[in-house]
């Protein structure tokens, strides 16, 4: 397989004081980076894909690297995390599932409690589509006030031949979370659901 070829990549941090209610006295953010990269499948059906697999992982370890250096340094921060992908048009939306397990694990083999499946979502779009990516707490899946997402996207991505991939890392819950359920001081992590 070949190895990917970028184009350009972004990081986006967001911190976020209040959202109408009292502030909190640690802000929250989240940062996400965003990676474009040419598909090499784009235009035509391969059915043989999953070794590219593997030429993402140096690609998702660098990412991951982005996205903890631009919370500040150090993983022990990170509570939530997620990944996503936009396949250009011409492309198909399993060209945008390469990105589970390499994007996946790259963020759960550099933070230490990460027991819990990264969420994924992946769709095709055209150059300036944004995306919705799912975060949910490293851990332990059932912690309600982690449940979040990070809106993202790239005004000149994807072109029609490329692949945007995103990770994304949150240092905490939602700013203002009061639904209840299972809190993450209270999660076991054996199961990576609570």
């Amino acid at each position: 397989m070949p190895e990917p070829r970028i184009r350009k990549s972004a990081t986006l941090v967001e911190t976020i004081y209040h959202e109408g209610g009292p502030a909190p006295d640690t802000p929250l953010r989240r940062a996400a980076c965003m990676t474009v990269i040419a598909n090499p499948f784009a235009g035509r059906y391969v059915e043989e894909i999953e070794g590219f697999m593997k030429d993402l992982e140096p690609l998702g370890k660098e990412m991951a690297q982005h996205c903890i250096d631009a919370l500040g340094g150090d993983a022990s921060v990170v509570e939530g995390y997620g990944k996503g992908a936009i396949v250009g048009t011409n492309g198909e939306l399993e060209h945008g599932a390469l990105w589970h397990v390499p994007g996946g694990y790259a963020m759960r083999d550099k933070i230490a409690e990460s027991m819990a499946i990264v969420p994924s979502t992946k769709k095709v779009g055209a150059p300036g589509a944004r995306l919705d990516v799912p975060v949910t707490h490293t851990n332990a899946s059932y912690v309600r006030s982690h449940f979040d997402a990070m809106e993202v996207g790239l005004s000149d991505a994807p072109k029609a031949d490329e692949i945007l991939l995103v990770l994304v890392m949150t240092t905490g819950p939602r700013i203002h979370a009061r639904v209840g359920g299972l809190k993450a001081k209270d999660v076991a992590g054996k199961d990576g659901l609570r």
